[in-house]
């Protein structure tokens, strides 16, 4: 056997083992990963001040009540049994029950998430249908007056509160000009009219061939989604103008020109995909950050998701709801960064 067979099969002997060590370090980092941050909400529950035995009994309990209570919800253990038990419910599906609802904080998680998710999908999509050519004009125009109203519309975007451009929206395309719908999902009259499906109402009207209340939906969704958008959109557009600017200085730009390609290619092929690795983190932040950063959103246009839930369980004392909650929009955060790593291989085989 020659030199070069034996290198040939010794270095495919390798590729298995490689690729099995690679999957089981990412296991192992997304297990420990959840692992803290069910440390970190198990620690919340115990740090703040809100009493969750006076939450499930109420404050006019007897003591023999109150004690009864505490030793159900597992309270006069220790704190690493506590903390145990914590994480094996978790894993079997349980989040508790909620005081505010009655309902398993499941449950409750499974009905108000389908909201959160059509609004903060559509507020993402608008974000990078418009902030990604919007950040490639401003960089190809530096310093030119497209630059300067794309930045523009970027630094207001990081300055203006949600809640109050929410209320600003409220006011003068439904107060005043009455284009827009009224806060909720859909109007009263098209409640529970469909059957839920995907939980996404927009989806499942026009799944079910219920084009009124699709309409109806979507009317209600094109104002908080756009005020949301707006945020995302000045964070991708300034990121995409960021990532351009470099790509435009480098020798393979001016190769290319040099070649006689057209502008075009060279800006929208080759240096727009060079940013598309980077780019789909910013993307991907992005898209975790609304779904957990709706909060405001939802409470100003009444929007029944996960953001208002956690609202209402905050005020309520709720904890095993806040908790829930809050795991849940983690555990969206540890997902989205492994798949945004996924697609880079995707898009950069560099990257494998």
């Amino acid at each position: 056997m020659t030199q070069t067979t034996v290198t040939a099969a010794t270095g495919s002997s390798r590729f298995p083992s490689r690729y099995v060590w690679a999957v089981l370090k990412v296991v192992g980092t997304v297990l420990l990963t959840f692992l803290g941050l069910l440390l970190i909400t198990f620690l919340i529950g115990r740090v703040v001040p809100v009493d969750p035995v006076l939450s499930a009994v109420g404050d006019r309990a007897s003591h023999d009540t109150y004690e009864q209570a505490r030793r159900e919800l597992g309270l006069h253990l220790p704190l690493w049994e506590q903390f145990l038990n914590y994480v094996l419910q978790v894993l079997k599906g349980e989040l508790g029950k909620s005081v505010l609802t009655a309902n398993t904080v499941v449950d409750d998680i499974k009905r108000v998430f389908p909201a959160t998710l059509e609004l903060a999908t559509t507020a993402t999509f608008l974000g990078v249908a418009f902030g990604v050519p919007m950040g490639v004009v401003a960089a190809v125009n530096q310093g030119r007056w497209p630059d300067q109203v794309v930045r523009l519309l970027g630094l207001f975007g990081y300055s203006m509160p949600v809640f109050w451009l929410g209320l600003m929206g409220l006011l003068l395309f439904y107060g005043i000009l009455d284009v827009a719908a009224a806060p909720g999902r859909v109007d009263f009259a098209n409640l529970d009219v469909v059957e839920t499906i995907t939980g996404l109402i927009v989806v499942d009207a026009a799944i079910q061939g219920e084009w009124e209340v699709f309409f109806d939906a979507l009317h209600h969704l094109v104002l908080p989604a756009s005020v949301l958008g707006y945020f995302s959109l000045a964070y991708i557009s300034r990121m995409t103008r960021s990532f351009m600017l470099e790509q435009l200085r480098q020798e393979y730009v001016t190769t290319a020109r040099v070649k006689g390609l057209s502008e075009t290619r060279v800006i929208w092929r080759h240096a727009l995909g060079n940013v598309m690795v980077p780019l789909i983190t910013v993307i991907a932040l992005s898209y975790a950050n609304l779904l957990e950063g709706s909060v405001l959103t939802e409470t100003v246009f009444a929007w029944p998701g996960l953001g208002l839930y956690l609202t209402n369980s905050l005020l309520a004392a709720d904890m095993n709801a806040v908790l829930g909650a809050t795991l849940v929009v983690g555990t969206i955060f540890i997902g989205i960064n492994l798949l945004s790593d996924l697609l880079y291989r995707l898009v950069d085989p560099r990257a494998k």
